[in-house]
């Protein structure tokens, strides 16, 4: 990816490889200005469950399963040139109310939507409608 991005000689952008120290992991989302999530398939994905956790500004691939997830929580962007590079653009001038804002918005989709409360509740409904 790193050939065809050229994203090495933005200063914004940090390739960190695979972690797979939670704790590194959750240090890094937090502190970092953006998480970039380029999935395309698969439904819901578990990296993007955990970055709307922990990260205020998610940049997600504009995709069904992405937007579902991310709803108005996040920055969409798309395969169209110069939309991904606008978007990081955008984020750079963000206000830190927006940032705060966009943070608060992912934490409370994870918890209305994916937290372990919600999903045990929703099937208890389920159990007890059956």
């Amino acid at each position: 990816m790193k050939e065809e991005t050229h994203f090495e000689n933005d200063k914004r952008i940090k390739f960190v490889g695979t972690v797979y120290d939670a704790e590194l992991l959750k240090f890094i989302r937090e502190n970092a200005l953006g998480y970039l999530h380029g999935h395309s398939v698969g439904g819901t994905n578990p990296s993007l469950l955990e970055a709307l956790g922990s990260t205020k500004i998610n940049l997600l691939y504009n995709v069904g399963f992405n937007k579902e997830v991310g709803e108005d929580s996040s920055l969409y962007w798309s395969l169209e040139d110069g939309s991904l590079a606008n978007k990081l653009n955008e984020v750079e001038e963000i206000s830190t109310e927006k940032e705060e804002n966009f943070g608060k918005l992912a934490k409370q989709q994870i918890i209305d939507n994916y937290s372990w409360e919600k999903i045990v509740n929703d099937y208890e409904e389920q159990f007890m409608r059956g």
